[in-house]
């Protein structure tokens, strides 16, 4: 009996020494299960390494199977918060980080690596969906991380000292982290870069290229940090002169310069370096692909996305997380909705980013219903998904193409009431589009007067348009007057109203309208369209 169990334990380990996939863990973990190896600690561990860490893991089994189990191990404590701390759920690791806390599991300097950049990700995740109360909270976290490294005495790690030094340098406290970085008593390379790019990030560059001067080695991150200014400042000419002149790239060089394309809607660019990047025979990382798909969904080039997908899916790596909402935002922009819906169906975890690229997606290309049934499973998640204002754009679309004003007037409410989200000017440019699109072109313009926005030259020229449709002329003529006095005309306006009198057979009007804008040498702005053309396609 006992041979015949050690038999099955070698079986075992040899099983998780190859595994390649979710399917093949799956039935290595039944294996275990049915041999009575559950507590096996060995066997357990390498089940949620593989699941929490490996590209083709899932990190909903990982997290399954940490909760199914009594572990005190710190290395399993720290995989799961590894993990989470590079997933699109940061957050979820100072959890886990809290509950460790609470059942005394020792701490050791991985984990505190591994927590500091959890709440660095984390506080730029919550920045970038507006959560002010909510990075207060991060930051809060934070400090009291970094009492307890001195508590504990591992504030002498250079790993953790760079780790704290990056952390407060994402909080935005660059005197915090440059006192830190003027008492470490030995700053590596790595130090430098994260200081130098935490001056560039506030606009200091003064202090940032006096710290450059003072470096007393520079690699490819110092130069690659001077890219990421050029980059932000939008001076795509100096970044790319930065790029060939640089003595030596990495991976980083490439990600840097194709983001700085795509930064300045330069897509067609972005394209094109990737393109170069792969000649060169440079292998691609998640933030490049993440940065091309964006490129990809703005310029509709499906086929590339496509060719993406594939070698992703080619290289059996997990489609999750950002990579993953590239891709579903990428097929969603392009029209291509049962792909993004395979996508969104795939990924494990679902960020609320992922949420509104399908829903926008569905409403945009007319699937109102759908999209209004996603919103609606969405609010059943509320304990771990929360709508935000991008959300409710995507629904008030829906309710647009479908003519729901009725629910779109509720929805907007519950947004305000239930969700305490202020709307901004393209909420109410949802709405004024809406009820312009159904005939309600009073209360499109009462909706216009009582929107508290000093620019509102959008909303009126919706309702301008809008009343050619439904021949409003006076109407027409208080959106032109309110619009002149908020921006300079267009050709396209003067077009719009003087359509609009000509409807009316005002022809003294159209004549009026018509020499002014020559007179005032309204801007022409020439129209294009764009498609994909094949070899096959062009013509001789």
């Amino acid at each position: 009996m006992q041979g015949r169990v050690k038999s099955t334990s070698s079986r075992i380990s040899y099983m998780l020494q190859q595994l390649s996939s979710m399917l093949e863990l799956k039935q290595v973990q039944a294996i275990i299960t049915k041999a009575g190896l559950n507590s096996h600690i060995p066997f357990i561990t390498k089940l949620i390494v593989f699941s929490a860490l490996s590209p083709m893991g899932n990190m909903s089994h990982a997290k399954s199977l940490f909760q199914e189990t009594s572990l005190d191990n710190t290395f399993v404590w720290n995989t799961m918060i590894r993990a989470f701390a590079n997933s699109s759920l940061p957050i979820e690791a100072l959890y886990i980080y809290n509950y460790m806390k609470n059942v005394d599991v020792i701490f050791d300097n991985f984990t505190f690596n591994f927590v500091l950049k959890a709440c660095s990700r984390a506080y730029k995740f919550i920045e970038e969906c507006g959560g002010k109360c909510d990075e207060l909270a991060i930051v809060s976290k934070g400090s009291e991380v970094h009492c307890t490294v001195l508590k504990l005495g591992f504030d002498d790690d250079p790993c953790i000292q760079n780790s704290l030094l990056y952390m407060y340098c994402q909080f935005g406290l660059v005197p915090i982290a440059r006192l830190l970085f003027d008492e470490m008593s030995s700053r590596s390379l790595v130090s430098w870069n994260i200081m130098i790019l935490a001056y560039d990030r506030v606009n200091d560059f003064q202090s940032a290229d006096c710290l450059l001067e003072s470096m007393p080695h520079k690699n490819v991150v110092s130069w690659n940090t001077v890219i990421a200014r050029y980059s932000r400042l939008g001076n795509i000419e100096a970044a790319r002169r930065m790029f060939r002149l640089m003595p030596e790239r990495d991976v980083v060089s490439w990600n840097s310069m194709i983001a700085c394309f795509v930064s300045v809607k330069d897509y067609t660019g972005a394209l094109a370096l990737f393109s170069e990047m792969q000649n060169a025979e440079v292998k691609p990382t998640e933030v490049t692909l993440i940065s091309v798909l964006g490129a990809c969904a703005e310029t509709g080039a499906l086929e590339v996305g496509k060719k993406i997908h594939e070698s992703i899916k080619l290289h059996g790596s997990n489609i999750d997380g950002y990579l993953g909402n590239a891709l579903l935002n990428m097929y969603s922009k392009c029209g291509c909705l049962s792909s993004a819906w395979e996508i969104f169906n795939q990924m494990s975890i679902k960020p609320v980013s992922c949420w509104n690229a399908m829903i926008v997606g569905l409403a945009i290309h007319g699937y109102c219903e759908e999209a209004l049934k996603l919103f609606s499973e969405m609010e059943h998640r509320l304990g771990t998904i929360r709508p935000n204002r991008v959300t409710f754009i995507g629904v008030f679309i829906a309710c647009s193409h479908k003519g729901l004003v009725d629910k779109a007037r509720w929805y907007f409410n519950h947004m305000v009431n239930q969700y305490k989200i202020v709307p901004d000017i393209k909420h109410y440019g949802c709405m004024v589009d809406l009820l312009s699109r159904w005939g309600l072109l009073e209360e499109a313009y009462e909706t216009i007067k009582t929107a508290p926005f000093e620019d509102s030259a959008v909303l009126w020229r919706t309702l301008l348009g809008a009343c050619r449709t439904q021949g409003n002329v006076e109407l027409a003529e208080i959106s032109f007057q309110q619009l002149a006095k908020l921006q300079h005309l267009t050709d396209g306006d003067y077009v719009l109203l003087s359509n609009i009198y000509a409807e009316a057979k005002r022809w003294n009007e159209v004549e009026q309208v018509r020499s002014e804008m020559v007179s005032l040498y309204a801007p022409k702005q020439a129209g294009y369209s764009q498609i994909d053309v094949n070899e096959s396609d062009k013509l001789s």
